[in-house]
């Protein structure tokens, strides 16, 4: 699946952030969800706050430390202007306590951390792998209907993008808000508590730096979403040329192309220059905050200890706390643009797990055995939206061991009729019978068992080719699987591999389109349905190839009821009967000579294709 791989990025590098529709509602359903978890949650956020308590008790004792060190040292006399020593002795005990208390805070401070990362991180990956498990459930649960309006590559990323997203977030943000926070007012009251002079100092040097980084930000902002805009353009341009090479070479179309890739490329050029210009002033700025903060600390505690104010020992201390005091800061701006995406994630979630599910079934027990194969289309009326009816009145008998072509222009209901059948959708009046018992009392299940079905687009997956022609089905001898692929005409190809029915498809394995076609006509063959569904089977097979799977097809629906749907009417003219579609209804039924004989809307239909050709 094509696509732009690259994610938005947000100012500093960050990724962009999502801003949810319910920011409270979305949190407080993750809270929900993590209910079973919260007690352990709060265990590891109240080890976060502990260990910040024990690292600002530092800052304040090393100021103790450095006091009882500066008694003993000798001090310069201004009006003698010589140094005289007091004579005072070193505490080598008090500084010892002091020492060792040191060491205790922070080893319990480093175990407390460590303690809750290690419970945040278990807790993550099981909320994680909860998630995905019950995203997949709910999938297996969904109607069809939700899965066709909604792209593909939309439900993987909230299996993967969204859930990691959630995960990051419990895992990190939770007790880096709780410790910022512990941190700063912490912080803040320690400062008051030993110098409110100094502290309005620390504070007031920096939050100037903070409001010039949110000066840079708002200037910034707009040149990080150009840069965004722009990339999109790029990617989607290249991959447009990329994908449409053979045309871009046949049509001339290099010059033009490379203008204008060299036009994007040109605005992406500025747009990046000046974003990542903006982004790479956030650290000398940071850094700015820092050594502006250390200064004006030594400055105005030089003042305050010449005038006999305050000690040495509380210089030494406000560094500290000027560093704590700017940390938290840059994490809690970190950690709420975290929290948004967070929130964007669980809504994107929450949304899909909240979808409506199929009806349960658990209470239906009606079975079907020795099936037959006789269907019936009594009166069927359906539409995918409430206010457009596709199929107005659609009834037919099919008897069992018949070959039904379906045929008819594009919309008028062929692949609809099948999904009715398959039960991927539900009638909305009318009923289809299975050897007379209608579908809606037997399980999905059920219904699908009785079908074999090879669609217009192939699916294999990475796997042996074994493995891909056997799929679901159990006890499958190797004679069954090279006789299906033999019918199929494919067996030679498969031999031609260099491990034959054990070589393994991927990426770099060379295999044409008609030929995973035809492995997956093999696949129908194997599974024994009684019933078989064939949705533009031939549409990528040559016309020698097609020729061979008129003739397996003819030994595979013999004694079975199928259904063909084909725009190719050449492939169905022995077909046992035809019905004719336009606008969701049967207007002409009948074998290809009467239809043909008749002159009516499939002789029209049929012989277009030659007058086209």
């Amino acid at each position: 699946m094509s696509g732009n791989n690259h994610a938005p990025r947000g100012p500093h590098g960050g990724p962009a952030v999502e801003k949810p529709k319910n920011f409270k509602a979305s949190i407080g359903k993750l809270i929900k969800y993590c209910k079973k978890h919260i007690l352990a949650i709060i265990i590891a956020v109240l080890f976060a706050a502990a260990s910040t308590v024990l690292t600002l008790l530092g800052p304040n004792k090393l100021s103790e430390l450095t006091d009882t060190i500066t008694k003993a040292l000798p001090i310069f006399d201004l009006n003698q202007g010589i140094w005289t020593n007091l004579g005072m002795p070193v505490e080598m005990q008090t500084i010892f306590n002091i020492g060792i208390f040191l060491v205790i805070i922070y080893v319990v401070g480093a175990v407390l951390n460590y303690v809750q990362g290690f419970i945040m991180t278990t807790i993550t990956q099981k909320v994680s792998k909860r998630m995905r498990k019950d995203i997949s459930k709910k999938i297996n649960k969904l109607p069809l209907k939700y899965l066709d309006a909604t792209p593909y590559g939309d439900v993987l990323s909230r299996v993967t993008n969204d859930v990691d997203t959630i995960g990051q977030t419990l895992s990190n943000s939770i007790t880096t808000l709780v410790s910022s926070l512990t941190l700063l007012i912490g912080c803040i009251i320690m400062m008051f508590v030993t110098n409110w002079i100094m502290a309005l100092t620390a504070i007031g040097a920096s939050l100037i730096g903070f409001a010039l980084i949110v000066v840079i930000m708002k200037f910034s902002q707009k040149h990080f979403i150009a840069q965004q805009k722009e990339l999109g353009r790029l990617n989607g341009h290249i991959e447009e040329m990329y994908s449409g090479h053979d045309i871009l070479n046949v049509y001339n179309g290099k010059r033009e192309a490379k203008e204008k890739f060299k036009e994007i490329n040109d605005k992406l050029y500025v747009s990046g220059w000046k974003s990542q210009f903006f982004s790479g002033l956030m650290m000398p700025i940071m850094n700015f905050i820092g050594d502006f903060g250390y200064v004006a600390v030594c400055v105005v505690g030089a003042v305050l200890t010449m005038s006999g104010y305050i000690s040495f020992g509380v210089i030494v201390a406000f560094m500290l706390y000027v560093r704590f005091f700017t940390q938290p800061l840059a994490q809690l701006a970190q950690v709420f643009n975290n929290l948004q995406s967070t929130a964007a994630a669980s809504e994107r979630v929450f949304e899909l797990l909240e979808q409506t599910e199929l009806i349960d079934e658990s209470d239906k027990h009606q079975t079907l055995d020795d099936v037959k194969g006789n269907v019936e289309f009594k009166h069927v009326k359906f539409g995918y939206n409430p206010d457009k009816t596709i199929i107005n009145d659609f009834s037919a008998k099919v008897k069992a061991g018949q070959k039904v072509a379906i045929v008819g222009p594009t919309g008028a209901g062929k692949t609809t009729l099948v999904n009715l059948l398959m039960r991927f959708y539900e009638v909305d009046d009318g009923e289809i019978l299975i050897d007379g018992t209608p579908c809606s009392q037997l399980t999905r299940e059920q219904v699908h068992d009785l079908f074999s079905m090879v669609l217009q687009d192939t699916w294999l997956f990475e796997g042996s080719v074994r493995e891909n022609i056997v799929y679901s089905k159990q006890d499958v001898t190797d004679e069954e699987i090279k006789t299906a692929c033999k019918a199929c005409g494919i067996d030679h190809f498969i031999k031609s591999l260099p491990h034959g029915y054990n070589s393994i498809l991927d990426d770099n394995t060379s295999i044409s389109a008609g030929q995973r076609q035809l492995m997956t006509i093999a696949r129908a063959m194997i599974q024994n349905s009684p019933m078989l569904i064939l949705d533009e089977a031939t549409s990528s097979v040559d016309t020698r190839t097609e020729v061979l799977i008129q003739k397996a097809m003819d030994k595979l629906t013999k004694g079975r009821t199928s259904f063909v749907i084909a725009h190719r009417l050449s492939t169905i003219k022995n077909a046992d009967l035809i019905l004719v579609m336009n606008n969701g209804d049967i207007i002409e039924q009948g074998t290809h000579k009467e239809l043909l004989t008749k002159g009516g809307f499939y002789a029209d239909l049929y012989n277009s294709q030659f007058e086209e050709a």
